[in-house]
């Protein structure tokens, strides 16, 4: 009987550790929601008693993103060794893709935006940032990765110090057209990715048009048609991949619209940014299904990655005219 009564006991403890951490896993698995940019940018400003200069606004913004990657309820999750985080997997997904596209600012803050002409000398700091970000986002230990990121975010703060320091700074941002296509053209490509691997969820036939373009040249595929489709098992994992990049991204293109203001009401292309902005916010919504749903495209159940691929690909697009844009004179 007593024997009998410790099994139960044992079952009632293990039943409600899992109630618990699946309370607590569902809590630490909702996304974080955007902030307001200028808002957010204009108080810092006046807490620190800082000048608005160019640059300070993208700066600022890349430091909220990466800060709110780690300080969000739950922490950083995606190098986690201990349940409940090691159970999780979406938002961990969801960390990646914020992660991915800080990585892309990062270099083209290391690349570009920093620096005046190609044979100038990088920034001291951000030049040290960008190997703190492209740590192994899975790394737990010497160093963990998130100890590596927080490096990153530090060093990105006395960038951000030297920029508006008063005379003395070494550090500057250029606001100009080509920078920013720079950086437009590593994100398109990208959104392409991500656009392509959630339609994949469906799985189909595609014709090889890697070559496309090009008569001589040559790869090692000589295929002239791909079966492509995304595993069942990683279908959530890439649509909350593509997710956090879009939510990542949407903040860092509503600081472009800020730093760029003239340059983009130079080549009219205000509308342009604006609008890439709005197909982005609509890859926010909440999902109120509790699975990613993968039903076929014209089916009866939804196919919640194909919509996710319809608001990519159309900002990707919007993204392609307004490098073009840039281009122009």
């Amino acid at each position: 009987m007593k024997q009998h009564l410790n099994v139960k006991r044992i079952g009632t403890v293990v039943a409600l550790l899992l109630i618990i951490f699946w309370v607590i896993g569902w809590y630490w698995s909702l996304s974080p929601t955007t902030f307001n940019v200028k808002q957010r940018v204009s108080a810092q400003a006046a807490k620190a008693s800082h000048p608005q200069i160019p640059g300070y606004t993208m700066t600022t913004t890349m430091i909220m993103v990466a800060e709110t990657l780690l300080d969000k309820p739950g922490g950083y999750l995606s190098n986690d060794v201990m349940p409940p985080g090691i159970l999780l997997d979406d938002m961990p997904a969801w960390e990646f893709g914020v992660l991915e596209m800080t990585r892309d600012l990062a270099m083209s803050m290391r690349k570009d935006f920093t620096r005046s002409q190609s044979q100038s000398v990088e920034n001291k700091y951000i030049a040290k940032a960008v190997p703190q970000f492209n740590m192994d986002h899975r790394n737990w230990m010497f160093p963990a990765a998130e100890s590596s990121y927080r490096k990153g975010i530090d060093l990105l703060y006395s960038y951000r110090k030297d920029l508006t320091a008063a005379g003395s700074g070494d550090s500057q941002f250029y606001t100009r057209a080509d920078n920013l296509r720079e950086w437009i053209k590593m994100v398109e490509k990208r959104l392409g990715s991500y656009s392509q691997r959630l339609s994949a969820s469906v799985g189909s036939a595609r014709i090889n048009t890697d070559m496309a373009g090009q008569r001589n040249a040559k790869n090692k595929s000589q295929v002239s048609e791909k079966q492509v489709k995304t595993s069942w098992w990683k279908l959530d994992d890439v649509f909350f991949e593509a997710k956090g990049a879009s939510w990542a991204m949407l903040q860092y293109l509503k600081a472009a619209e800020i730093e760029f203001a003239d340059v983009l009401e130079d080549k009219n292309a205000l509308v342009s940014l604006r609008q890439i902005i709005r197909e982005l916010e609509a890859t926010q919504q909440t999902v109120w299904s509790p699975m990613i749903l993968n039903g076929d495209g014209f089916g009866m159940m939804a196919n919640h990655s194909l919509v996710m691929a319809n608001y990519i690909s159309r900002a990707n697009a919007a993204l392609i005219e307004l490098s073009e844009l840039m281009n122009q004179g």
